[in-house]
């Protein structure tokens, strides 16, 4: 009861905050107000001074056109932090652009922040001495892949199996959810950083030409796919000539793209079959009728869902706004922690309210 009534009063003083850290994109969303921020997970640092100079959308900008004293640099690696205190420096601008946005209320907000399923406890801290140092009341972890079958509201506390494929840009998390908790899963670091670097080295080496992982990426955006498309596409792109060491421009197709990417594609299914091999057979009855989701940017990859449902043999679904399913199901934690506590890992973590 004490637990609720704290609950309340926390809603009516603070700014409550969910985050999804991505490596590629971060997303934070304000109790009542809804997404507020989806900026990339790049900081711009000043190596003369030591400052920042950027975050988010400004610095991603940055990113291959910056003179030497400054560099944008990804704090988050695999989903996890690499640099403390640039993550920390990037929550507080997080942090601090929600208590701009709304009213400044009284106490400082509670914060759920999802992290990919397999982190470490060492790694967990860092996510978690970030956000207090940042500014945060209390803080409080949920994995990533239970964080957006909340978000697309999938029965995660009944009896029934579930099975979601969250794709980010760092990481892949496939999970088998039944009765609030994870019964199989598995985590890759086969995402969409690890296609845009398919794409390059195939680039280099097919065509001789270098690209940037900005160029890369808006290729795999636009033509990349995981099956065959009814309607070729191609794309032209521009980088530097490893012969001639000049600008060059060359049209790639979709199948060259698709040629690119099918290693990692191809380990991305097996990885799926590997953890439905090992669910309970109970399980599996409930996911070939009820069908896979997926979710995260990786899910909007064209042909994806045609590609495992060819492979799997079982229904596929793409979430709506799967890029926000993480962030979302942060927000529905945020709505009555107490309910959801069985979800959060190292939840009690309470601090003195300041």
């Amino acid at each position: 009861m004490a637990k609720k009534i704290r609950n309340r009063i926390s809603k009516a003083f603070s700014n409550d905050i969910g985050i999804d850290l991505g490596t590629a994109n971060s997303l934070v969303m304000v109790v009542g107000h809804g997404i507020i921020i989806n900026e990339p997970s790049v900081v711009a640092l000043n190596q003369k001074t030591g400052r920042v100079v950027a975050i988010g959308n400004d610095a991603r900008q940055m990113i291959g056109r910056t003179p030497q004293h400054i560099t944008a640099i990804r704090p988050l690696v695999n989903g996890v932090i690499s640099d403390f205190e640039v993550t920390e420096e990037m929550v507080r601008y997080f942090i601090r652009k929600t208590q701009e946005m709304f009213p400044r209320k009284l106490m400082r907000p509670r914060v759920v922040i999802g992290v990919p399923s397999n982190i470490t406890n060492v790694e967990r801290r860092a996510v978690k001495d970030a956000a207090i140092n940042a500014g945060a009341r209390e803080v409080h972890i949920i994995e990533e892949p239970m964080a957006a079958a909340l978000g697309i509201r999938l029965p995660v506390h009944e009896p029934i199996g579930s099975m979601i494929v969250d794709i980010g840009g760092g990481t892949t998390d496939i999970a088998v959810m039944s009765l609030g908790g994870v019964v199989r899963s598995r985590n890759l670091h086969v995402a969409g950083d690890q296609l845009n670097q398919d794409i390059i080295t195939y680039i280099r080496e097919e065509f001789k030409i270098l690209l940037g992982e900005k160029t890369a990426e808006d290729l795999k955006i636009a033509i990349a796919s995981a099956f065959e498309l009814d309607a070729p596409m191609e794309a032209a792109i521009r980088g530097r000539d490893l012969v001639t060491g000049l600008p060059r421009e060359v049209i790639v197709t979709d199948s060259d793209v698709r040629e690119a990417i099918a290693t990692s594609i191809t380990s991305l299914v097996d990885a799926i079959k590997e953890v439905l091999e090992q669910t309970p057979p109970e399980l599996i009855s409930d996911i070939m009728h009820r069908g896979i989701v997926l979710a995260g940017g990786g899910s909007l990859l064209h042909g994806l869902q045609k590609r495992l449902q060819n492979d799997l043999k079982i229904p596929i679904y793409v979430s709506e706004d799967p890029l926000t399913a993480v962030v979302r199901g942060a927000g529905i934690v945020l709505e009555d922690i107490e309910f959801y506590k069985d979800l959060l890992i190292d939840s009690d973590n309470e601090l003195p309210p300041q």
